[in-house]
């Protein structure tokens, strides 16, 4: 009897997961045993930006990575291949739904088998520890809890369809500022209990197949090279047994990373590993079992995708039932909207016959959908609010005005623009050509049209037409670095070249600030070609070679005040106004973070201007993380809508108009100014991050600090009420029973706070301890059974070097938000 049916006996006899798990291993075992250390070495270095090299002698695929995680753009930045873009994670937070968090990852991996993708890079699970942070879009919340709740609801979705995650960014990495050498600076409480603690319980709840490792030191040690937290935490403590995959270009050390835990570098096809992870076995500074469990962990991670020949995949369906992906990502957006607040029941609206809606803003009708940066995704089709509500509404119900507009720089051209790019060599002839998705060129790596490389191009051309929506003067730029031509009508208006400047900020020193070039009077309707040439620079001898650069628009521009009034006079005839303020990726993106909470541009006052006109004022806030609203107490509702994903309008008006709910509750506090935030510390002092403020970030600060935040965590308003009537309190669970007590069928989160009486070490005053989302029709009751998980009574104790429980009495708060209090009850804890 061979080895391989002896193991499929013994398999027989297990539990059939298990059975599949030890096949697995197996096979992992003997394609391990079958390489020679050269090809080991490869297999743990990126071939180029997005995969690792197979090995067709072992069976083994190419691993395909791709970023995520609204959608699953795959390997090359083209709308080609379209994605679904579902709302951004902090908009998945709100809607406090583990499982539909699931639903979400589920129809992620749909997407992600379509594109031939085998690992998905996310979720993205770092704190809202300031509200300055630029990239909180894509994290879920400030609470550790919740992050870990809805991530671990996101990863098992995602991997129930056979697709990997990599958790991310391990660990640290709660600003953008230096990230790629900051030391965040984190005691061992707060490390434990607030930032590790969403990792512990998705490696608890979820098994993920893979972890990535961040920019960022902790405490002095690259995250890359820090044994510690990657061998002793996460794989020795909490028994990860998935891939650690660096993030992009953040491997740095061939002896430190491998030896510090990290077993695939990205991306190639030059990395730290390779060649040169070989030679240091050889001349005996790494030993050879510390490469043995890197390429262990790499071909386990092929053997769960189904990538390794023998293994069989830990999909348990092969063929999971299609999800409907425009229909999922309404239902998100409308579940993960906030109302903040709602004065006079103003929501819904009353669409009655000869209502009408005034909808105001220029982000009304160019709606912004996702936050940028690597969560950039292309959708087949993006519905905005105007066309939402054009479509919810009868004919002549609504009017559209601008009003204000949030971006007053050109930025890549989009709407109208139909753009090509085309490759041509030294001699002008064709290389290759690809449609364009807007006016940026972001090509890394390989990710070129066929039959174009860096050896061969000499320009690249973005060209097409331009059907304006607007007549006046129009403004083209660009951005990047380099000599370019950019030509309109036929007719060149700029030549030059763009040297690197002394931007502050890291981006644009290398990607080169954007550039107002020339403006030309063109009318609405009528087509003009556009062309803007870039001298491609000698690219050889580059570890990542790639291509970015930008052709910039900006429609014409009016008079703030003229816009404003035409909005007020609209707002003053209609029976709702309805406007849409928003912040733009100059604003809020990955790779920086904030100065300040401000919308930008002229919004505050086109809100001010219209709710002194019409008390039917409704504001629709698009943006990925807190902005000040200093006009909120002015207006009869304020809708928080985040980055909503390409079916943001449609929900918009089911909303609006009643026909779904919205179902969010705030995952993060929304402070009323930025001089109120308890945290906002985000550029390092010498290279150091002192998290200072230790256990006190979000809401367990302003209860701290005795701030009053506009809008308290876990905040939010439906469109029914709730009476909470009775709480039963033990160790290990409440029961809670609630009846909806309005006149439609709605949805309740039910949070349970945790507030220690006379505590006996340094706690903050209460935290969040477990949620269950309730449902019930009208004058339904509905009983609620919440576990309470046991590290909710439990400290990280520094000097023990373990987690210990803290006996006495609790307060066990039941609560619609943070300091909204419906029941208590006293729980003695031995």
């Amino acid at each position: 009897m061979t080895d391989a049916d002896q193991a499929r006996e013994q398999a027989s006899d297990q539990d059939p997961e298990q059975a599949r798990e030890r096949l697995r291993e197996d096979a992992v075992e003997a394609a391990l045993a079958a390489l020679d250390l050269d090809t080991k070495t490869r297999l743990l270095s990126g071939q180029d930006m997005w995969s690792l090299p197979a090995v067709p002698a072992i069976g083994l695929e190419s691993l395909v990575f791709s970023d995520g995680p609204v959608g699953v753009r795959g390997v090359r930045w083209t709308a080609d291949d379209p994605s679904v873009a579902l709302p951004s994670p902090t908009a998945l937070a709100a809607a406090w739904d583990p499982e539909l968090a699931r639903r979400a990852g589920r129809l992620l991996a749909q997407e992600a088998r379509r594109k031939g993708v085998h690992v998905l890079l996310a979720p993205t699970v770092n704190l809202h520890r300031s509200p300055l942070g630029g990239r909180h879009f894509e994290c879920y919340s400030e609470d550790p809890y919740l992050t870990g709740a809805v991530g671990t609801g996101y990863v098992a979705g995602v991997q129930d369809g056979g697709v990997g995650t990599t958790v991310k960014h391990f660990v640290g990495n709660d600003a953008e500022t230096d990230r790629f050498t900051v030391d965040s600076v984190i005691a061992p409480r707060p490390l434990r209990e607030l930032y590790l603690a969403p990792f512990e319980a998705i490696v608890s709840g979820a098994r993920p197949w893979g972890v990535m490792t961040a920019y960022n030191r902790v405490n002095g040690t690259t995250m890359t090279e820090h044994r510690h937290l990657v061998n002793e935490v996460l794989r020795g403590q909490w028994g990860f047994d998935g891939a650690n995959v660096s993030d992009w270009m953040a491997a740095r050390s061939t002896t430190g990373d491998i030896l510090g835990g990290m077993d695939v570098a990205m991306p190639g096809p030059a990395t730290v590993y390779g060649p040169a992870l070989a030679a240091a076995v050889r001349s005996g500074e790494v030993p050879g079992s510390a490469v043995d469990d890197a390429v262990r962990n790499v071909l386990r991670l092929a053997a769960r995708a189904g990538a390794l020949k023998g293994a069989p995949a830990a999909a348990s369906d092969p063929t999971p039932a299609p999800v409907d992906g425009q229909a999922l990502a309404r239902e998100l957006a409308a579940r993960g909207f906030v109302l903040v607040r709602n004065e006079s029941a103003a929501l819904p609206l009353d669409a009655s016959a000869g209502r009408t809606v005034a909808l105001l803003g220029a982000a009304a009708r160019d709606a912004r959908v996702l936050g940028g940066g690597s969560a950039t995704v292309f959708p087949e089709r993006i519905v905005s609010p105007l066309d939402g509500l054009t479509a919810a509404l009868p004919d002549g119900a609504l009017v559209y005005a601008v009003g204000a507009d949030p971006s007053d720089e050109p930025t890549p051209a989009d709407q109208g623009f139909t753009l090509r790019a085309v490759c041509r060599d030294a001699s002008g002839a064709l290389l290759g050509e690809g449609a364009l998705p807007t006016g940026q060129v972001q090509w890394i790596g390989d990710d070129l049209p066929a039959g174009a490389s860096y050896e061969t191009m000499a320009t690249i051309e973005v060209r097409g037409t331009f059907v304006p929506r607007e007549s006046g003067e129009h403004t083209f730029g660009t951005r990047g670095l380099g000599a370019f031509a950019l030509a309109v009508g036929g007719r060149t208006l700029w030549s030059g070249v763009q040297e690197m400047g002394d931007e502050a900020d890291p981006f644009e020193a290398f990607f080169g600030a954007p550039s107002e070039r020339a403006r030309v009077a063109l009318a609405a309707g009528e087509p003009v070609e556009v062309s803007l040439t870039y001298q491609v620079p000698d690219l050889t001898g580059l570890p990542l070679r790639a291509v970015m650069f930008s052709l910039l628009h900006l429609g014409p521009r009016r008079d703030p005040d003229e816009l404003i009034a035409e909005a007020v006079a609209a707002a003053r005839e209609a029976d709702t106004a309805v406007v849409v303020v928003a912040t733009t990726e100059r604003v809020e993106s990955e790779g920086f973070d904030r100065r300040d909470l401000g919308l930008p541009g002229r919004q505050d006052d086109l809100v001010r201007a219209v709710a002194a006109v019409n008390p039917n004022t409704v504001v629709v806030v698009n943006a990925g993380s807190p902005v000040e609203l200093p006009w909120r107490e002015e207006v009869a509702a304020v809708l928080l809508t985040w980055f909503p994903g390409q079916e943001g309008g449609a929900a918009l008006a089911d909303v609006l108009l009643g026909a779904a709910e919205p179902g969010g509750r705030l995952p993060t506090t929304w402070p009323a100014r930025l001089a109120d935030a308890p945290v906002t510390e985000v550029v390092p002092t010498g290279g150091r991050l002192e998290y200072g403020e230790g256990l006190f970030i979000g809401y367990r600060a302003y209860e701290k600090h005795g701030v009053a935040p506009a809008y308290p965590f876990g905040h939010g308003l439906g469109y029914t009420a709730w009476a909470y009537e009775s709480l039963e309190a033990a160790a290990g669970s409440v029961r809670v029973r609630l009846t909806n007590t309005g006149a439609r069928p709605g949805r309740e989160v039910v949070q349970v706070y945790l507030a220690p009486v006379d505590d006996t070490v340094e706690r903050p005053a209460s935290w969040l301890a477990a949620f269950a989302g309730v449902e019930a029709g009208p004058g339904e009751s509905v009983e609620a059974e919440i576990a309470l998980p046991p590290r909710a009574f439990e400290i990280w104790d520094e000097e023990a070097g373990g987690w210990r429980r803290i006996a006495g009495t609790y307060e066990v708060r039941v609560s619609h938000a943070h300091g909204d209090t419906r029941l208590t009850a006293a729980l003695d804890l031995a």
